[in-house]
């Protein structure tokens, strides 16, 4: 007996400061170290909250860069891929119908310049990047449907480019929910 009770007393103890103490402790530290990253790295645009740095949304507006496709809709809460492997005649389809896509929302590319990041979902489906080639390969649709020219919206693609991380891994990325608002800020600045 008097083993279970000192087997309830650490269970208790242990619920208490691992399951409340514990959280509440580090929920606090990242309030207070990196507020902005604690509370979803959300972004505002004219005092409204258009969405999360961290991940990415559907775009319709032929002014503003398209992200990468996803295959859960930009669904935050049914984060995944397809999992379909590479014969698989499902996914064959998807990439088919996202190239003729990007074919088709972008006047002058061809086949070949289409990089099949631009035609194929991420593993999470919410990538919130896109490479810099991808987001060059849309510089003509933005300025065209903008009213910029093209070299503003190349600079601007320029400006919101990151590097490899630490310098060392991937490729140089552009966060598309950034650029966007750039572009929408170098629009509202040339209206007349």
């Amino acid at each position: 007996m008097r083993n279970l009770l000192r087997s309830l007393r650490w269970l208790v103890a242990s619920v208490v400061m691992l399951g409340l103490i514990y959280p509440l402790l580090i929920t606090g530290i990242g309030q207070w170290v990196f507020p902005f990253q604690a509370n979803g790295s959300m972004v505002q645009y004219q005092g409204q909250v258009v969405g999360s740095r961290l991940i990415a949304q559907q775009v319709t507006l032929a002014g503003l860069f398209y992200p990468r496709p996803s295959a859960v809709n930009y669904d935050a809460n049914g984060s995944g891929g397809s999992n379909l492997g590479p014969t698989n005649p499902a996914l064959i389809q998807e990439v088919k119908k996202n190239l003729e896509q990007v074919l088709h929302q972008n006047p002058g590319v061809t086949v070949a310049q289409v990089p099949t990041s631009m035609v194929e979902s991420s593993g999470s489906g919410l990538d919130p990047d896109i490479t810099v080639h991808d987001a060059l390969l849309q510089v003509p649709r933005v300025a065209q449907a903008t009213g910029l020219s093209v070299d503003t919206v190349q600079n601007l693609v320029r400006q919101n480019t990151r590097g490899r991380f630490l310098g060392l891994w991937g490729v140089g990325r552009v966060n598309v929910l950034d650029l966007n608002l750039a572009v929408l800020k170098a629009k509202t600045e040339t209206a007349p």
